[in-house]
């Protein structure tokens, strides 16, 4: 079972990936990885995300896919037996952590608030994904988290762009973003895996 937080050693940026297709799973996994992505987070948004996990992990072993908008016990049980390694959460509830601690799952929960964080921590997470993070206070509610939480880590997700990107990785709190940008639907849609691959270029190429 790996450490939520060590996600944030492959690189600065988590694609958010939405997939309407599973014939563009393994594709697109691939073009990811290509240009040097590893982490891949496929939110249950889609009727076929679960087969398109379990398609990614069966066919491209070298990425860490997971499960992403995992928003109950069924949701974390069905997640892993289609071969995720980890579990993002949009909230956080006593529920979902119990559920993944109990079937051994890794779990980045979602928080807003500094109550949340609160609740999280007090589970035993340590690494959080902050969201929606621009809408939440972005830059300047995690340089306020940070006070009353020196231990604690995020992820902060939803709204970030290249752009702004960089300013949140320069946070002492922020191991990792997670972007949507990296896999745009128009680039799914036309197969333009090329692309993609020099999405993933430019943001593991990102910095603080």
């Amino acid at each position: 079972m790996i450490d939520p937080l060590s996600l944030a050693d492959h690189g600065p940026v988590i694609p958010v990936i939405v997939l309407r297709r599973v014939d563009d799973a393994v594709p697109l996994a691939e073009a990811l990885l290509a240009g040097g992505v590893k982490v891949l987070e496929v939110t249950l948004r889609t009727d076929v995300a679960l087969a398109c996990i379990e398609a990614i992990a069966r066919a491209v072993p070298e990425a860490i896919v997971g499960a992403g908008t995992i928003r109950s016990a069924v949701d974390a049980r069905a997640a892993l037996a289609v071969g995720s390694r980890f579990a993002v959460s949009p909230g956080y509830t006593v529920e979902i952590g119990r559920a993944c601690r109990d079937i051994g799952l890794p779990l980045l929960p979602g928080v807003a608030t500094a109550s949340e964080v609160m609740a999280a921590s007090s589970a035993g997470h340590r690494f959080l994904k902050f969201f929606p993070a621009m809408q939440a206070g972005g830059l300047p509610m995690l340089k306020a988290l940070g006070g009353p939480f020196p231990d604690i880590d995020f992820c902060p997700t939803g709204g970030i762009t290249p752009e702004s990107a960089p300013q949140f990785l320069a946070l002492p709190n922020v191991k990792v973003c997670g972007g949507s940008w990296l896999t745009p639907q128009d680039a799914i849609d036309s197969g333009d895996w090329a692309r993609i691959t020099r999405l993933a270029r430019e943001a593991c190429a990102l910095h603080g």
